[in-house]
């Protein structure tokens, strides 16, 4: 059986997570994968410098464990249920995709390694910080916490992620989400058209 990884990555509150969920309803044989539900207990995560507690390093989550999921779909992809969302394309059958999503999925090699397609959405400063104060984090964000870490390491993260790895395809993350899953959602259906060998592109 072929497979085929996909990572929606990006910054906070970018649309990743609104993308990947949309494209696991679309996609038939898919599974989604949270980064975000790999991070360990707030009692393990350390304060740096800038006296934040640092959840936006890649310390701050169980890579092994995520490493370990990744590999048990690798080997036996149809032991994990996923419910069907949409009408199985002809052209995916026997194709199983797997949807990684996470803020830091890039920065960590044996993870950006097993993807076969990148895209990462971002925003301007203002619309992220925007969209940062309107969410309810648990624990939530101390005051200062944006400017003093979040905005600093999306930086620091993003270069370090741009200077090691290539091939991915960056998106605008505040164009309509719904430009956003038909882009990729084509793509994808390329891609898996070109894996099955077929040449023609269709939807059901």
């Amino acid at each position: 059986m072929k497979t085929l990884i996909v990572g929606i990555g990006g910054m906070t509150n970018g649309g990743k997570t609104t993308l990947a969920c949309r494209l696991k309803k679309a996609l038939p044989n898919s599974f989604l994968l949270c980064q975000d539900t790999f991070f360990k207990a707030d009692s393990e995560v350390e304060v740096g410098e800038d006296g934040f507690q640092q959840y936006d390093v890649i310390t701050a989550l169980d890579m092994e464990a995520m490493m370990n999921t990744v590999y048990a779909w690798m080997k036996n992809m149809t032991a994990v249920h996923t419910e069907q969302a949409a009408p199985v394309l002809s052209e995916n059958k026997g194709l199983y995709i797997l949807v990684i999503e996470g803020f830091l999925i890039y920065n960590y090699k044996p993870l950006n390694d097993v993807f076969n397609l990148r895209y990462y959405l971002s925003i301007p400063y203002e619309e992220c910080k925007g969209r940062r104060h309107s969410r309810v984090y648990n624990p939530p964000d101390p005051p200062g916490y944006f400017d003093g870490h979040v905005w600093p390491m999306y930086l620091k993260n993003r270069k370090e992620m741009e200077e090691k790895v290539a091939n991915i395809i960056y998106l605008d993350g505040t164009n309509p989400p719904e430009e956003l899953f038909a882009r990729v959602y084509e793509n994808i259906l390329k891609e898996v058209q070109r894996l099955q060998g077929f040449n023609k592109v269709g939807r059901t």
